[in-house]
């Protein structure tokens, strides 16, 4: 299955969580989208309820299947919890730290600013979204494209940067500096429903 490209304010509203981290989505029209998306009642089996967990972390990381699942064996010959290991993968995907360092909006518009190759890592150009950082390396931007207004736009729109990070304003970098904590991974996710979808494979 290719990565979805559709509308992630539908999805959020669909799955009843901000897919984008803004909040926005949920606002006006909490409720799944459609003619009767405010009047549904439907009962969700187990079965559906781990399926739903599974897509509401795919959408917010932006993988298709593949690399989805690829990721989360990964995760299970790590040591340590598997579910939690999942996430710190995806937490530690290029893309999304581009995202938490506040270089950009969205996943999306970071993964289009490594695809264009505006981000280096450890000085070196890096075009590979799924890149996966270690703790110690400097996430940077080439210096032609320091003077984008998109990343300027999400610079000054940025509240806070998350405590496993570091940010040199005037450098315009930040440093991986160590693995994140389950507690500072999105809470509204629910990790063991997702093992328990795949262990039924």
């Amino acid at each position: 299955m290719s990565r979805f490209t559709g509308s992630l304010w539908k999805k959020s509203r669909r799955l009843g969580i901000s897919l984008t981290g803004s909040g926005k989505e949920l606002q006006k029209r909490p409720y799944a989208p459609g003619q009767h998306g405010a009047n549904q009642r439907r009962k969700i089996s187990e079965y559906g309820l781990q399926l739903q967990e599974k897509q509401k972390l795919r959408f917010m990381y932006g993988l298709n299947e593949r690399q989805y699942n690829n990721l989360f064996n990964k995760a299970g010959k790590m040591q340590g919890i598997h579910g939690e290991n999942f996430m710190i993968l995806l937490e530690s995907r290029l893309d999304n730290i581009v995202y938490r360092l506040g270089l950009a909006a969205t996943r999306r518009q970071s993964r289009q600013l490594v695809n264009h190759g505006h981000i280096t890592v450890d000085g070196k150009r890096v075009d590979i979204p799924s890149y996966r950082l270690e703790p110690g390396q400097v996430i940077g931007l080439r210096e032609r494209s320091k003077k984008l207004e998109i990343i300027a736009a999400s610079l000054e729109a940025k509240i806070s940067t998350a405590d496993y990070l570091t940010f040199d304003a005037d450098k315009l970098e930040g440093t991986y500096t160590r693995l994140p904590e389950r507690s500072e991974l999105p809470a509204e996710i629910n990790e063991s429903l997702i093992v328990e979808f795949y262990s039924r494979k």
